[in-house]
């Protein structure tokens, strides 16, 4: 991109009064983004939603030469960037009206592959949680998709982790600039997630990590991706918000319900509960709501025989967990006719043999 045209995306950008789709509208309207500043405010004044505020932001003197002193930051540091028109810019965040104008990148992303899914909830994760989205990570692991989280404590980091064990990409999207990382305890993980995939931010490189700034790093979370995911969450917090954005983009979202009690259920239970999510249990819910191609499957060998005696009650669980797979504690129950204090002795007996293990959630499947 020439110097002239990144030079007025980033004053664009920097004018506080016009956000990301009075910029495009202006982009739009005028044909070019560096002829913007070339026109006119009579001319400008003329274009639907602009004000006599927004022109005097546009050419306020100290937003030229903020811009040129991160043009020049970009450039002695080689950063690289990605404009909203430009054929590299995600095609899932170009569809949404209110994406980034601009933004930067570090590592070796590369967002050809269509299997993208964002993953989010609360700082505060649960070990149920962990344990859920750290098996739900490795059980889609064979369609090779995209992690996207928010790079936080809790469920973000628990994310990339995940993501980076089982070899897959994975991004993470900032909320501040790329001279600072927040929270700083995970400085250690950068050169991780920078060889497994890497950073986004859409703000310059000195921008604070303020409140205001992870809110809206929500929509790129959310938009870049083909589904959000939210594991757990009190009854507020960050990620409802991204699960919200998400729902306005016609996304699919996916929540881990859990026990009534639990204050970092109390959101995910209510998105289901008010149809804004769609039960998640198992990876089997994420495979087949988004339509991935089940033929990329690795085949599994199938063990033809056992080697154990099985009576009559493990018998019965055996083959209804090997006809229908994955099943909850009280399905099997119910299918097998087998109360739950007795099933419980049995499926202990069944997993100590290695013909079964338990799952997140109550769930079992043949191991």
């Amino acid at each position: 991109m020439k110097e002239e045209k990144l030079l007025a995306i980033l004053r664009l950008q920097k004018s506080k009064a016009i956000g990301d789709i009075l910029a495009k509208k202006l982009i739009v309207h005028i044909g070019d983004v560096e002829h913007i500043f070339k026109e006119k405010p009579t001319t400008l004044l003329k274009i639907n939603g602009i004000g006599a505020h927004a022109i005097n932001h546009l050419f306020d003197k100290k937003n030229i030469e903020s811009a040129e002193q991160e043009l020049a930051y970009i450039q002695k540091n080689k950063i690289a960037y990605s404009y909203f028109l430009d054929a590299d810019y995600p095609k899932n965040l170009q569809n949404c009206i209110d994406s980034p104008i601009l933004f930067f990148k570090d590592g070796n992303i590369n967002l050809n592959n269509d299997k993208i899914i964002s993953i989010v909830g609360t700082r505060n994760m649960s070990s149920y949680g962990r344990d859920f989205c750290n098996k739900l990570i490795e059980d889609i692991a064979q369609f090779n998709p995209i992690i996207v989280s928010g790079f936080a404590y809790g469920v973000d980091i628990c994310a990339h982790k995940a993501a980076v064990k089982n070899k897959l990409q994975t991004i993470a999207v900032l909320a501040h600039g790329f001279e600072q990382i927040y929270p700083k305890v995970h400085k250690k993980y950068i050169n991780q997630v920078n060889e497994n995939g890497g950073f986004l931010t859409e703000f310059w490189h000195e921008e604070d990590p303020l409140r205001e700034n992870f809110l809206k790093r929500n929509r790129i979370v959310a938009g870049i991706s083909k589904a959000t995911i939210v594991i757990e969450s009190a009854d507020k917090g960050g990620s409802l918000v991204t699960a919200d954005i998400a729902n306005s983009y016609n996304r699919d979202v996916f929540a881990l319900p859990g026990r009534a009690t639990d204050i970092y259920s109390k959101g995910c239970n209510n998105l289901i509960k008010n149809n804004q999510a769609s039960l998640l249990t198992s990876s089997q819910d994420i495979i087949k709501m988004l339509n991935w191609d089940l033929s990329e499957k690795p085949k599994k060998a199938i063990q033809q025989q056992l080697f154990f005696e099985l009576n009559e009650n493990e018998q019965k669980v055996y083959d209804l967990l090997h006809e229908k797979g994955q099943q909850l504690v009280d399905v099997i129950s119910l299918e097998c006719n087998i109360p739950i204090f007795q099933l419980s002795s049995i499926l202990l007996q069944m997993e100590l043999k290695g013909i079964t293990k338990p799952l997140p959630g109550k769930m079992f499947e043949i191991a």
